[in-house]
């Protein structure tokens, strides 16, 4: 992801079902999750010809879950995001890169099948298309499929094993990656804070409830996005870690506020079919997220 990556956007996870859905839900069960994020990053300058980029970001997704059974339950997420790249020269003059924002869009189904109380097993195809005002969407489709198993020990600790296959734009990715959730104690936990999915995998966050209304987490993960910006299969992609620190209010049962704090390192900037290279520096950014349940 370009900027800040906030909680549970990208992909439906097995965390997203780990919550004990019966086969008849309680009467405050919400199916339907919104969330609407913005993000700012920092400026930072790209490659050794002086110039420079600051990036806002958008980002919206819709999710549903729906128990079919005590063993299964189906899921589907939509999301858009509207990606502003503001790029600069020293000359104010025109930069060597043309496109200035970038659309994705983003939709999934899940099948989580459950046998037991321990175990987990998911499923997920996926689709994208992430393109600039410089390319054609119809050109810019990605597809891929998620599967997972997790293990849900005596504990109440959560461990599983997952593989991403990603037939992103004129590019074959699989990524393996872990799901967890380690209960450390009462108040603090490790988990995935992030989806799985073209964006990368979930990275870590260690969490601390503070009460019942305040939580804190601090984590970091690893983010490529790579999009269409012209004919013939030209793309660029962005390769970067980011690690945050994270405040959320619980603002009623259904609404939480969070706000995030990043810092972006180690970034990359691919031109293909060229095959350029440019590093991005360092930079910091801020995100604020509100999230609905329904």
């Amino acid at each position: 992801m370009n900027a800040i990556s906030v909680p549970k956007l990208s992909l439906v996870v097995p965390l997203f079902f780990l919550p004990d859905v019966q086969a008849n839900p309680p009467e405050d069960f919400s199916p339907f999750t919104f969330s609407a994020a913005r993000v700012v990053v920092g400026n930072a300058d790209v490659g050794s010809n002086g110039n420079e980029l600051q990036r806002d970001q958008w980002i919206t997704n819709f999710k549903a879950k729906f128990p079919l059974s005590k063993k299964w339950i189906i899921g589907a997420d939509f999301g858009y995001d509207y990606l502003d790249y503001d790029w600069q020269s020293p000359s104010g003059q025109a930069t060597d890169y043309a496109w200035d924002h970038i659309n994705r869009f983003r939709a999934g189904v899940s099948v989580v099948y459950r046998p037991d109380k321990h175990w987990v097993f998911m499923l997920s195809p996926r689709l994208q298309y992430a393109y600039a005002e410089t390319a054609s969407a119809s050109d810019a489709r990605s597809y891929g499929v998620v599967v997972s198993a997790m293990h849900r020990f005596s504990s109440g600790h959560l461990f599983g094993l997952g593989v991403a296959y990603l037939n992103d734009i004129d590019e074959v990715r699989t990524v393996p990656y872990l799901a967890f959730r380690w209960q450390i104690n009462d108040a603090w936990y490790l988990s995935n804070p992030f989806s799985v999915g073209f964006s990368g995998p979930g990275g870590a966050e260690l969490s601390y409830l503070a009460m019942p209304d305040w939580e804190f987490g601090l984590g970091v993960s690893k983010r490529t996005n790579r999009f269409l910006i012209g004919d013939n299969e030209n793309t660029a992609e962005i390769d970067e870690w980011v690690s945050h620190l994270r405040v959320s209010w619980k603002w009623t049962p259904k609404i939480v506020i969070s706000a995030f704090a990043g810092y972006f390192f180690s970034g990359e900037l691919e031109l293909n079919p060229e095959g350029t290279d440019e590093t991005i520096d360092n930079q910091g950014g801020a995100a604020l997220e509100a999230r609905f349940s329904f």
